[in-house]
């Protein structure tokens, strides 16, 4: 009989009126999961007490190793996990499944093999909220609503709680488009309040003051709209098994600390590195360049992503720096030769 497993509850419960492969409402919580015939099931679940087998066995051997044998007991132990891990399939238009320990051990494996701690916060690949929706309505027309995201940031930061956009002096097809993308974001909680005074043709906009929404438009919609890039470069060129995060945490054995904005490791390649920078970067390059080399990357899987940065500009700096740069028109380009 088919079963399912909750991702956010953990419940197990057989489903016979759900077909295989499609979603249903955990009995528990209500949150959407994928049934799964039940001999695929087990088959998945032996697979990974295996590889948890050999990750202990390899660990023990460290142990008992003399001091100068550790590293290489450790990273057969990482090489080990990473065998057994399972890679996720790639679904743009659902993602819930990618926000699990599971899903990232694969990512975890390949920091561990060269002795780096990562560290990932599930949550950040969690597409059943309404970030990555408004992310992608922001980034694909930057051109008209690059303004509003400027002002939105610059508000946050002064302390204003409000702010209002006077569309008069846009032509009538976009004032009608950055009104109902207001209303849209509105209707997605990321304003705590929408007013539209129709004969002067101005939006009154109220700011949320929940950190997260503010963390959105000071630049975590950049960071969103990347990630959704690089699934659909995955899924152009045919990679569908994939591990991803966003804002991983890594600790070299040296103590030191970085954040990766996304990361992207397709199975059986190199994963890529994206730095997204919705300001000024060029105090940070040397910083980049050493941890692209810290992390052993060629510089094709090294991206730093700028959307004020033009065609032209992006190939100069790319062949200045052992770095590669993009805007998001140049983006899934890029990615798709390299993912």
């Amino acid at each position: 009989m088919p079963i399912y497993r909750c991702n956010a509850c953990g419940f197990v419960s057989e489903d016979a009126a759900t077909p295989v492969g499609q979603t249903t409402a955990c009995s528990r919580c209500g949150r959407a999961s994928t049934v799964y015939g039940t001999v695929f099931f087990v088959e998945k679940l032996v697979e990974r007490y295996a590889a948890a087998m050999r990750e202990l066995q390899a660990l023990r051997a460290a142990d008992d190793d003399e001091p100068a044998n550790q590293g290489a007991a450790a990273e057969a132990a990482a090489t080990a996990a990473g065998a057994g891990a399972q890679f996720t399939d790639v679904d743009a238009q659902n993602t819930a499944n990618f926000a699990t320990a599971e899903q990232h051990l694969p990512l975890q494996a390949w920091f561990a093999g060269r002795k780096i701690n990562a560290t990932f916060d599930y949550a950040q690949v969690d597409t059943t909220g309404f970030f990555d929706d408004a992310a992608r309505l922001l980034g694909d027309r930057l051109d008209l609503f690059g303004e509003l995201i400027d002002r939105v940031a610059f508000a946050y930061r002064k302390g204003h709680g409000w702010i209002n956009l006077e569309l008069a002096r846009l032509p009538q097809k976009d004032a009608q488009a950055v009104n109902q993308l207001c209303r849209t974001l509105y209707g997605h909680t990321l304003f705590g309040r929408y007013h539209y005074q129709k004969p002067e043709k101005i939006v009154r906009l109220t700011l949320q003051t929940a950190p997260a929404v503010r963390r959105f438009f000071e630049g975590g919609w950049l960071e969103w709209y990347v990630f959704l890039e690089a699934l659909e470069a995955c899924k152009a060129v045919g990679r569908r098994q994939i591990s991803c995060a966003r804002g991983v945490k890594v600790t070299f054995p040296n103590e030191d600390l970085h954040e990766l904005d996304v990361v992207v490791l397709p199975a059986g390649r190199t994963p890529v590195v994206v730095e997204c920078k919705s300001g000024e970067f060029q105090r940070d390059l040397d910083k980049y360049l050493r941890l692209r080399k810290r992390l052993g990357l060629e510089r094709q899987h090294f991206v730093i992503c700028s959307p004020h940065i033009a065609d032209d500009q992006a190939g100069g700096l790319s062949a200045m720096y052992d770095l590669t740069f993009v805007n998001l028109r140049l983006l899934r380009a890029h990615l798709q030769t390299v993912l």
